[in-house]
């Protein structure tokens, strides 16, 4: 298995366990947490800053990350006078590539699949499920409050969807976007890894 796996997810759907789970069985690296870490250090910015990204969405030059090239401190791009939101999100598709780069792996969220959409080795995925099984999720494994459990949850991800829309100027969970959807709650977490698994291992 070569191929790189990029994983978007709703909220409460079980994608980064999925994500987790995958990148183990086919014994490649996982990011997702690990992304901000490494952004973090390259970047000198704080993690705390990479954690709030998602929450906030101001302008940004697209055309750098659409051309493949990183603005990441190059001041004749403009780069000095971008807003931190702006910077945060070009340091950190920055370090997305460079471990698209290291070899195969699995990515959770942040845009990573429209950063690496022309990377030929990648496989992009959507993970989603019924409003009641990420409630019953949400709740019990993350311990949400159940008074407020749906509107939680849908406000994240509502702030998943801007974030991605604005950022990477595609429509969050839009079919055309993703190689395969999957609903986890109709296969169940276990039975997803094995299908992404073998659609990965199948494709071209």
């Amino acid at each position: 298995m070569n191929k790189i796996i990029t994983i978007s997810r709703q909220y409460g759907s079980g994608g980064r366990e999925i994500g987790e789970k995958l990148a183990k069985i086919l014994g490649i690296p996982f990011y997702d947490n690990e992304l901000i870490t490494r952004a973090a250090k390259e970047s000198g910015f704080a993690e705390s800053v990479f954690e709030r990204a998602e929450d906030k969405a101001t302008n940004s030059l697209l055309y750098s990350i659409a051309m493949g090239m990183s603005a990441y401190g190059n001041q004749d791009m403009g780069f000095a006078n971008l807003s931190l939101d702006d910077r945060i999100y070009l340091a950190q598709s920055d370090v997305i590539r460079k471990v698209a780069a290291e070899g195969p792996c699995v990515i959770v969220g942040r845009c990573a699949d429209y950063i690496l959409k022309d990377n030929p080795n990648v496989v992009h995925v959507f993970v989603w499920a019924d409003i009641k099984n990420r409630i019953e999720r949400a709740t019990t494994k993350y311990d949400m409050p159940i008074a407020k459990a749906q509107e939680n949850i849908l406000k994240i991800d509502k702030r998943r969807a801007n974030y991605y829309n604005y950022h990477a100027n595609e429509k969050w969970g839009k079919a055309e976007n993703y190689h395969l959807s999957i609903k986890s709650d109709f296969v169940g977490i276990d039975n997803a890894v094995e299908v992404i698994k073998l659609f990965v291992e199948k494709g071209v």
